[in-house]
């Protein structure tokens, strides 16, 4: 049943061309919990983001990327489970694979949910607290009830001392616009791939 959540992303993908981990389930932590976000410029470009649980990232694909608006409501649409060292993946998925593109780690940090996730996915309703470099405070992930195929949830910030209004909100993206790892640029990233997908861990000396 463990492989079973990291099927849908196996299927996806050609390891023998992408460069992306095709990594394993993880131990099922319940503390220490991590996150990721990572914009990604595929077909469309979007927010990737994932949350630790199960051993696995659970993901969500936010194509305006989050705000910190607490009027905004963005539109989270479900996707597979990632191998937790997807994590650590900023390259270029190649030409004619599965989310062809550059992928970004836009920030990563710790999460913590405020109830057991599984029961507040069941309700439909996940709050949670999160330490990031960019994304800070208290935010929710809220099911619509849609007659879509996709799994359609919302992200909305809560009402805290992160919040930020529409003015300031704006140029929130706009001016977050590095890997928060490397400090490259979407276009450094793209060019350095040169078709092909890089894995970096840590910042560069």
């Amino acid at each position: 049943m463990s492989r079973d959540l990291l099927k849908k992303y196996i299927e996806k993908r050609d390891f023998g061309i992408t460069g992306e981990p095709k990594g394993k389930v993880g131990k099922r932590a319940k503390t220490n919990l991590r996150f990721v976000i990572q914009l990604h410029e595929a077909t469309r470009i979007h927010y990737d983001f994932r949350l630790e649980w199960h051993g696995v990232m659970k993901s969500w694909a936010i194509t305006k990327g989050p705000s910190y608006d607490p009027a905004d409501k963005r539109l989270a649409v479900r996707t597979e489970d990632h191998p937790m060292d997807y994590n650590d993946f900023e390259g270029v998925i190649p030409d004619k694979q599965y989310g062809a593109g550059p992928v970004m780690i836009w920030d990563k940090g710790a999460w913590m949910p405020e109830d057991d996730p599984d029961k507040m996915e069941k309700e439909g309703r996940i709050t949670f607290t999160i330490e990031g470099s960019r994304m800070k405070g208290q935010w929710h992930l809220i099911r619509m009830r849609t007659p879509d195929k996709r799994e359609n949830w919302l992200l909305i910030k809560s009402k805290d001392d992160f919040a930020l209004n529409k003015t300031k909100n704006a140029d929130f993206l706009k001016r977050e616009n590095t890997s928060i790892v490397t400090g490259r640029t979407m276009d450094e990233i793209r060019k350095a791939g040169l078709g092909k997908t890089t894995k970096l861990t840590k910042a560069p000396n």
